[in-house]
């Protein structure tokens, strides 16, 4: 793994399988993403760095990262939507008054509050395991019915 001098700038890029992000995306989304060009989807995504290339000392090229979207899921509705943006707006505040918008590097993005409101009226994770738990106990059972 290649050490930065703690100024170095770093260009990232993202890599071109977008198949996790296709995947998130309901047909109507993809269509209207081609239809009407300037349309914009909210998402939620985690990026994996899947290559870099490093610099020399001597060379004048910047360290360079390439990113993949892991996981990805889009906002389905209006509703969704305001979540996503009011949480990404939480975090934006924070670091506006941590003064790390500029910052290269970690910065301050703590907002369990928004996260916790935007995510209320959602499902939990046992809240999800228990349906699919449901959902396989129902595939067991079979009823028959006679006329």
């Amino acid at each position: 793994m290649p050490k930065l001098d703690k100024d170095a700038a770093v260009e990232v890029k993202l890599d071109s399988a977008a198949a996790m992000l296709e995947a998130s995306l309901t047909e109507e989304q993809r269509r209207g993403l081609f239809e009407h060009p300037g349309m914009c989807v909210v998402v939620i995504a985690e990026l994996t760095s899947v290559t870099y290339t490093g610099h020399a000392k001597n060379e004048d090229k910047p360290a360079q990262v390439k990113l993949r979207m892991t996981l990805v899921e889009a906002a389905r509705d209006d509703e969704q939507t305001r979540q996503v943006l009011e949480v990404m707006r939480a975090m934006w505040r924070r670091r506006e008054m941590d003064n790390t918008l500029d910052e290269i590097g970690p910065g301050g993005t703590v907002v369990e509050d928004a996260v916790a409101e935007a995510l209320a009226h959602h499902p939990t994770e046992p809240e999800y395991e228990a349906h699919q738990e449901m959902k396989r106990r129902r595939r067991g059972t079979r009823v028959e019915q006679f006329g």
